[in-house]
Order: C-alpha cells, then sequence, then structure tokens
C-alpha cells in the first residue's frame, strides 16, 4: 500500500505522490504569537511532526516549513496593554511556543519563518494580484484582494460567494470595498500603533494582512507549487481559502494535498482561550509528564477531535508506563539497542498499512500493543532472542510517533521526576545508614553499603560537613 490522505480540496482520501520523487514540501501554519500556548495550540505540530516522522521513515526528504506570525492586531493590542514593545511580546511568545514544541517532542522545522522578515516578498506578491486584476488599493495603506475577480473563490471549501460572510477584517472610516467579502492583502497603519510597526509599499505605510504572509512564504521556500499545506480545522475558512484565492490569482499553482487536523476539545467545544476554556502548556506540564501530554495529542487520529478531560491523560499514563516499563526490563536483560538500529529497523507489515491509511495511528497503535503483549510473554519465558526482536521492532514503530521510551528525549520515562526523587530518597537513606554505622564503629556494615551503592553507579563522598553522593559520570 502507498501512502494515502485525505484532501480538504476534494473531500476524498486520495493516493500521495509528491511532485517530486523522494522529496515532499510541507507548509504548516504556526502560531500568532499573541499568547503563551495552550494544548489546542500545539496540535497541529505534533499532528504534522507524525506526519514527517513516518515520511522520513519511508525514505522521503522532507522541508517542513512551519511559520510564525509576529504581527496583528491581537499582537499589537495585547503589547500595547502590557506596556512592552510588541516586536518583544512577540518574541517572548515565540519562545514559549518554541519550549512547548520542545518539550513535547517535536522535530524541529526545516524552516521557521517570520512574517516580519518576509515583508519585500508580500510586496512584490500583492504588487502580482493588483497587476492582474485581483487586487486593488481602497485607500492610503489598504489593499484588497477582489474575491469576484477570481471565478474559483470559494473552491477549497466549497462555497458560493453570495454565501459567504463578510470578511471579518472589515473596512476603517472613509474607505469602501468592491464587496464586503473582499480581504484584507495590506492594511494601512492607523494613529496610536508604533511606527515600527509598520512597512512603505507603493500603495502606502502598513503591515501585511494575515492571508498574504502565508502566500509569500510558501513560495519564498518551496517554490511556486509544493505538495501539502497543514493547519488545523479553524483555517479551512477564511484562512487557507484566501490563501489558495491569492496564490492561484497570481498564477501561482501552490498546494497540491490540504490537510487538516481536528481541534482539541473540553466538552465538546474547542478549546480557546477566548472560550476561558484553554489550557497552557506550561501549566500542563507542571501536572503531568511532557511524554503523557504527547502519547495523549499522538495516538488519536489527526482529523479526529480529541476530548481533553481527566480520563484522557490517566488513560494516556497507564499505557505509556506499560510501554517504557517493557522496554525498560527488555534492555535490561538483551542490552541496549542504539538510535540507530531502531531508526534502520524496519516496521511491521500492518503497522505500516495502518500508516499508509491516512495515519491511522490508532489502528498502528493496535499493533504496538499486540508486539508488546508478546514482548511480555518473550520476558515471561526467558525467550531473549524473541525479546530482543520485540524490543527493536516496538522501539521502531514508537520511533515514528515520536514516543521511544528509548529515544533520549524520554529516556528518563518522559521526563517523570517521580524516579529522581524516589533514588534521592534511597540514596539519602543509605548514606544515613551508612553514616550511622561508621558512628558506631560498624565500619563492615558501613564497606558494605558504600560498596552497594559503588555498584549502583552512586559515587559517595566523605567531608568535613558529612558525606555527599552523586552519580558516577557515563565513560
Amino acid at each position: 500500500m502507498s501512502l494515502r490522505l485525505y484532501d480538504t480540496a476534494t473531500r476524498t482520501v486520495r493516493d500521495f505522490v509528491p511532485l517530486t520523487a523522494g522529496e515532499v514540501g510541507i507548509y504548516l501554519c504556526g502560531a500568532t504569537v499573541q499568547a503563551p500556548p495552550h494544548v489546542g495550540h500545539v496540535r497541529s505540530s505534533v499532528a504534522f511532526d507524525v506526519l514527517v516522522r513516518w515520511l522520513r521513515r519511508t525514505g522521503h526528504r522532507v522541508t517542513l516549513v512551519r511559520n510564525v506570525t509576529d504581527i496583528d492586531d491581537k499582537i499589537l493590542a495585547k503589547a500595547a496593554a502590557a506596556g512592552e514593545p510588541w516586536w518583544a511580546w512577540a518574541m517572548t511568545n515565540e519562545r514559549a511556543f518554541t519550549s512547548a514544541y520542545d518539550a513535547l517532542g517535536v522535530l524541529p522545522p526545516t524552516y521557521e519563518p517570520r512574517a516580519t522578515g518576509h515583508v519585500p516578498a508580500m510586496v512584490e506578491l500583492m504588487t502580482r494580484l493588483v497587476e492582474r486584476g485581483h487586487a486593488y488599493a481602497a485607500g492610503e495603506g489598504d489593499v484588497y484582494f477582489d474575491v469576484r475577480s477570481f471565478p474559483d473563490y470559494g473552491a477549497l471549501t466549497n462555497q458560493r460567494v453570495d454565501d459567504m460572510v463578510p470578511a471579518p477584517d472589515g473596512a476603517p472610516d472613509g474607505v469602501v470595498k468592491k464587496d464586503p467579502r473582499d480581504f484584507a492583502l495590506w492594511k494601512a497603519a492607523k494613529p496610536g500603533e508604533p511606527e515600527t510597526a509598520a512597512w512603505d509599499t507603493p500603495y502606502g505605510r502598513g503591515r501585511p494582512g494575515w492571508h498574504l504572509e502565508c502566500s509569500a512564504m510558501a513560495r519564498r521556500y518551496l517554490g511556486d507549487g509544493f505538495d501539502i499545506h497543514g493547519g488545523g480545522l479553524d483555517l479551512r475558512f477564511p484562512h487557507h481559502e484566501n490563501e489558495q484565492a491569492q496564490s492561484h490569482a497570481a498564477g501561482y499553482p501552490f498546494a497540491r494535498y490540504w490537510l487538516h487536523n481536528g481541534w482539541v476539545t473540553q466538552g465538546g467545544t474547542k478549546m480557546s482561550k477566548s472560550l476561558g476554556n484553554g489550557l497552557l502548556v506550561d501549566v500542563v506540564l507542571q501536572q503531568v509528564r511532557a511524554v503523557v501530554v504527547r502519547y495523549a495529542m499522538t495516538t488519536v487520529q489527526y482529523r479526529s477531535m480529541l476530548e481533553w478531560t481527566d480520563d484522557t491523560l490517566r488513560e494516556a499514563e497507564a499505557a505509556w508506563d506499560r510501554l517504557a516499563g517493557f522496554v525498560e526490563r527488555a534492555t535490561e536483560r538483551v542490552g541496549a539497542v542504539d538510535a540507530e538500529e531502531v531508526a534502520a529497523a524496519p516496521v511491521p507489515q500492518d503497522f505500516a498499512d495502518a500508516m499508509d491509511d491516512d495515519l491511522n495511528v490508532p489502528k498502528a497503535m493496535a499493533v504496538v500493543h499486540e508486539w508488546l503483549r508478546q514482548g511480555n510473554s518473550a520476558l515471561a519465558d526467558d525467550a531473549l532472542d524473541d525479546v530482543r526482536a520485540t524490543l527493536v521492532g516496538l522501539r521502531a514503530m514508537l520511533d515514528v510517533l515520536g514516543l521511544d521510551p528509548g529515544s533520549p528525549q524520554w529516556a528518563t520515562r518522559g521526563g517523570d521526576e517521580r524516579y529522581a526523587k524516589a533514588l534521592d530518597a534511597l540514596v539519602a537513606g543509605q548514606v544515613e545508614a551508612r553514616a550511622a554505622a561508621r558512628a558506631a564503629r560498624d565500619f563492615a556494615t558501613a564497606d558494605a553499603i558504600r560498596d552497594r551503592l559503588t555498584a549502583a553507579g552512586v559515587v559517595v563522598e566523605d567531608s568535613p560537613t558529612g558525606a555527599r553522593w552523586s552519580l558516577r559520570p557515563e565513560a
């Protein structure tokens, strides 16, 4: 079976055939850095991380572009309310997103362009649209896309122009659009906004509209046409519809496949700060191991809604502990397996078939758990050859999902601080017992305790203020 993906544009599952054999270009709409990320914000990056990992596992060279929208109305408003420069506010939140991605094991994109770094490319695209009769200046600094000039407007979301609501970026006072549905390519600088938040163009001073930036950056890094454009389901309209329209109107083929991930929901409602139900990632990670959050987000098929509850996390934690526990026990019996062997190991065919079926991760996880059952049986039977084969295969499958318990990211059971706390308590107890034995001049017991600690990789050093311990450095 070859990889098949659900294309939102055609509303069908299609065979995936890249423009260039063996190479895949993906543009993923990234963060608008107005605030720190909540769990719903990072689902898209986790979902597309699985796609990237699977494509690379199957021999493709993947170029992933994930943009950062670092200027818009909300960024300016929130920065002003906080008394911060808008660019500092944006950078602070961009770093918060990067920290969240890193904590959840999301591979870094090939390129991560910021909107503010690509204004010339946006002006070039806007000028081309004006010259081709698909955009117009409606005032000093205000430029709009003329939706009725482009017959295919609405094709991505299967809508008629007359049935659409007006564009949310309404015209300022004194500016008249040809049609209420025309959307902004460029927004004039407004009184009271920072001088640094505007750029000069042939149409007046202002800043880019949201949609223009993505078309310009996708073309800059992936070319006139590329393989996959992705993002959350909520971006289909108006953002992706407008991206496609302006790029096609400019004469560029743009994306060949459109993929959209489902939302994270609470009580059936999309997780959103505006609804007051956002769970900030840094807060969640103070309560739950990062790998458990990753497991919960990864093991639901990317197009499905993910209902976020305490049960979601409890079930994810229990499943992860079973997998990590087997890998730990198996490694103790058969020795460590290096990352190169895991990366090169073939995955079971039924796992591959599930992944090729529009990234059917739930079906793939059924294969993982069957291998887990077989691995536990092999351990119980002391069948060490089978244990090692299962360990390698299981880790290879989990590596595709970013959930390999043996990877450096999760090698300490997914960042579980309970293990460190338990170790500290146990070693401290042994050090105290040794000190008591020494005080009683029972040197045989004291030496035996020290020998046991040394054998476990714990170095004990005596000092005038008492004994202290540390872990022996790896050779």
